[in-house]
């Protein structure tokens, strides 16, 4: 059931109607993290140990402490400031560069799964930001910042980062698996677009498929080879090996951008829309993505009948040029402004389903017919704003930055248009 705190979390100046903000709800009620451990969960017997990383650690251990006495557990967050629970630790780590708080989980987390037996099993909890929040770098840690941060304002897409990070990362790649003897099972909440088992989180419970030659080949592609550290070029110049896995493991996907999508197109059709799912795969630069939605929202405006929701899910990047703020749902929504202009009636709403867009405490925003206007009566250009990759402030001139707060979940991002 959706509640009005459910829908409210999404309104902002030009987002009131409440069919609109109750599809979104669905969407991300549909990939509750709590909901979706409890579901998945298999029977498992004698000693039972947990393990959460990533941004929905913290709910996704409360539901396998509500279902299993647990003989120890630990967990990894973003949003892990000022959280106990009686069963497990909480500690939180650093996101998206990873920082010394995620290098002291890294050894936290060796540690204790070096620590279990044969005899027990441990199961992991996996989403989205566990490659930056979890670290156990065979560089030193400055030398790991410097390359993700070359490669985030590349525009380099999280697959390709996650390549990188295998090779240089001892927990990553099949690593954590191969730090225990404990049997594994690992339920995974999914926020990269196909499901890659070695790229969510980049696979701590999973074989890395790729080689030295793939990681070297991404430097290449964003001419990073020559500011990348001495000590990065050494471990990817070595021959590759351990890379298996020995042992038992079991990797369960248990949410993902498609189920949000679909329960979203299901509460649209419940509503009275005319709904679709036009794209599951979304990816590219952002600004090209958000005038391509604009231009799809606008020929459908000219034929189908109203209201109708189109649906589309992904994750695009955003190659950064200037020193604004904002992120890719931001940029996405910005570089739609000009295009949706005179519009009838329409809306672009992108955002983060974690609520957690960039480098800003804003989930995304909302596009109108009316935000071009809107801005020029308050001396904002769209286009200067995007030149500059400073979407935040341009939307929160309009009030229309979604702040959802962090939502728990964490499955790519959702964009939807409307036609009412």
């Amino acid at each position: 059931m959706i509640t009005e705190m459910d829908m409210n979390r999404f309104v902002t100046h030009s987002l009131q109607d409440p069919r609109i903000l109750r599809i979104l709800a669905a969407a991300l009620d549909a990939v509750d993290p709590y909901v979706a451990v409890q579901d998945s969960l298999p029977k498992l017997d004698g000693r039972v140990f947990g393990l959460g990383i990533g941004k929905a650690a913290v709910p996704m251990m409360d539901a396998l402490a509500r279902r299993i006495p647990l003989s120890g557990g630990l967990a990894v967050t973003k949003f892990g400031a000022g959280l106990s629970r009686e069963s497990f630790a909480v500690i939180e780590g650093g996101h998206p560069i990873p920082d010394a708080r995620s290098l002291h989980a890294g050894e936290r987390v060796l540690e204790f799964v070096s620590s279990l037996q044969e005899d027990d099993t441990l199961v992991c909890l996996i989403s989205g930001g566990g490659s930056a929040l979890v670290t156990a770098p065979h560089v030193p840690l400055e030398d790991l910042q410097r390359l993700t941060s070359l490669l985030l304002s590349s525009g380099a897409p999280i697959d390709e980062i996650n390549i990188l990070r295998r090779k240089l990362d001892r927990s990553k790649g099949g690593g954590l698996a191969r730090a225990t003897k404990a049997k594994i099972v690992s339920l995974i909440l999914s926020d990269v677009i196909g499901n890659p088992l070695e790229t969510i989180a980049s696979g701590p419970t999973v074989p890395d498929p790729t080689t030295t030659k793939d990681a070297i080949m991404i430097l290449k592609k964003y001419d990073l080879e020559k500011q990348v550290s001495k000590s990065i070029l050494e471990i990817l110049l070595a021959e590759d090996g351990g890379r298996s896995i020995n042992g038992s493991v079991q990797n369960i996907i248990v949410g993902d951008n498609k189920l949000a999508a679909h329960a979203a197109l299901k509460q649209a059709e419940h509503e009275g829309f005319d709904a679709e799912i036009i794209a599951n795969r979304l990816y590219g630069e952002a600004r090209e993505v958000g005038v391509m939605l604009a231009q799809r929202l606008h020929m459908e405006s000219t034929k189908r009948r109203r209201p109708f929701c189109l649906i589309a899910g992904g994750e695009t990047t955003v190659s950064i040029k200037g020193k604004g703020k904002g992120g890719r749902n931001q940029e996405l929504a910005l570089s739609a402004v000009n295009k949706m202009s005179g519009m009838r009636d329409a809306l672009l709403v992108s955002l983060a389903t974690d609520g957690d867009d960039g480098p800003t405490d804003a989930a995304g925003a909302v596009v109108t017919a009316a935000s071009a206007k809107r801005a020029k009566l308050l001396g904002l250009d769209a286009t200067a704003y995007l030149s500059r990759n400073d979407a935040y402030p341009f939307f929160e001139a309009l009030g229309d930055l979604i702040k959802t707060g962090p939502t728990g979940t964490n499955v790519n991002d959702l964009i939807f248009l409307f036609a009412i």
